[in-house]
């Protein structure tokens, strides 16, 4: 199955590990229904909102969305009005919260989950209100774009574990059956001892919000984050975060060292792409003369390349979304079931 990205970090989300098993939630005495609040409601929010909502209905449970928070109005009328078209419950004007502090008050509602889908930048905050509401979280990657911001996920992600809440991120390759078996079979030695890793994102432009001259510059920036530092972490952050996790996950621990380059060649117009670059090349280097090289473009008219390869001493594994093989004395191929 061709797993479109979106869908499938919301139907992560709204896996048997938050959703999908009721009887995980039955301390909270509410049975089959769960109640979520839906922070940040552009087209991602919105998205894991409905595939929660079917996920739900897939594993038993009924999903009620009681709370909807953006900073924009027109982002929370959209959101609203989206349930109605598709035949579902509106969320009450009492509960319909916009602002730089309506993340406060949707974590302050009666909600069981929160969806965090806004601008990367404003996670780690958003992630230590829910937590100290109690409130399971699906949060959308990456966690953080900084320094401080990360110590203060980590920081909140240990009070969320001693309040036994369950958090799902949106590094959605870790739920990918393809990806389970495959790293798997390299974690017992399939490939022999892994001494080298290559991973890339090379891809066209995305999106950009052209600036408002009747909007402030920081609504501009916010409207237009991907390409902001200070909100999406740059798109090595933002968008090759999934290799960087698969690279951790098979290297089995943080990199002793990195180097790496990276520029501007064609986004150069700083009115519509900020200042972040459009590629990146880095070699991280691990502990027993070990590395990987990585790769992320996003420029048009290139090459295009997603995916994962790792050399070990006996073969090598080269993985993709729905699609994972070996290569090597013990040769295979996935050929399991993905995720619906």
């Amino acid at each position: 199955m061709n797993l479109d990205r979106r869908t499938f970090v919301a139907a992560a989300a709204a896996s048997p590990v938050l959703l999908g098993a009721p009887r995980a939630f039955a301390h909270l005495g509410r049975g089959p229904v769960l109640k979520v609040a839906v922070i940040g409601c552009g087209g991602r929010g919105t998205g894991a909102m409905f595939n929660a909502i079917n996920a739900g209905k897939q594993s038993g449970c009924t999903i009620e969305v009681v709370a909807l928070a953006d900073l924009f109005e027109d982002r929370v009328s959209r959101a609203n009005n989206a349930l109605a078209e598709n035949g579902f419950k509106q969320v009450s004007a009492d509960r319909v919260f916009t602002g730089f502090d309506a993340y406060k008050s949707a974590c302050a509602t009666d909600c069981d989950i929160c969806i965090l889908a806004t601008p990367p930048g404003f996670r780690a905050i958003h992630f230590k209100e829910a937590t100290a509401r109690g409130k399971h979280v699906f949060c959308e990657k990456p966690v953080a774009v900084d320094g401080p911001g990360v110590r203060s996920f980590i920081e909140s992600a240990a009070q969320s574990r001693s309040k036994n809440l369950k958090v799902v991120a949106g590094t959605q390759r870790r739920h990918e059956q393809c990806y389970i078996e495959g790293v798997g079979r390299i974690a017992k030695g399939d490939i022999g001892r892994v001494i080298a890793g290559r991973v890339y994102w090379n891809m066209g432009s995305l999106w950009n919000v052209a600036p408002d001259a009747k909007k402030s510059d920081v609504e501009n920036q916010v409207r237009n984050w991907l390409y902001h530092s200070w909100l999406s972490g740059d798109h090595i952050v933002e968008q090759h975060v999934h290799q960087l996790d698969i690279m951790q996950w098979v290297m089995g621990g943080h990199p002793e060292l990195v180097r790496g380059v990276g520029g501007r060649q064609v986004r150069t117009d700083q009115s519509l792409y900020g200042h972040i670059f459009d590629h990146f090349g880095l070699e991280f280097q691990y502990s027993g003369d070990r590395f990987v090289f990585s790769m992320c473009r996003q420029q048009d008219g290139t090459d295009g390349k997603v995916e994962e390869m790792f050399h070990g001493t006996e073969g090598m594994a080269r993985m993709h979304s729905g699609f994972s093989e070996i290569r090597g004395a013990k040769a295979w191929r996935f050929a399991g079931k993905q995720p619906d």
